[in-house]
């Protein structure tokens, strides 16, 4: 069964930097869409960017010029770099790909 792992949440001060990364556990589960999505204490899950298998990206307004998706084929990865964290960003951050969702990791931004 292919499962798609995060890591690279944390603790981080306000301004802050974490990269995300989102690993396939199967090789063969070649990237195709695959997006970030995040969900705060309370509130709905929201997405946050994503990347085509083109390489076509887009990105919710609220991380927009913060934020970058990435991938490194070769590796089945897809990474989030986010860059001048603030508390606002604090969520669970969850990987997707068409239906298969990942575990989450927590991302923790301190005032």
């Amino acid at each position: 069964q292919v499962q798609l792992v995060e890591s690279g949440g944390g603790l981080v001060q306000a301004g802050g930097s974490l990269r995300l990364s989102c690993a396939a556990s199967r090789s063969i589960f070649s990237i195709n869409t695959r997006s970030w999505y995040r969900q705060a204490p309370g509130k709905q899950r929201e997405f946050v960017a994503v990347i085509t298998s083109g390489g076509v990206t887009n990105y919710a307004d609220s991380v927009r010029g913060r934020f970058t998706i990435s991938r490194d084929n070769a590796k089945n990865t897809v990474y989030l770099q986010m860059n001048s964290l603030q508390p606002e960003d604090t969520a669970v951050y969850y990987c997707r790909q068409g239906d298969l969702w990942g575990q989450g990791t927590q991302v923790t931004v301190s005032s």
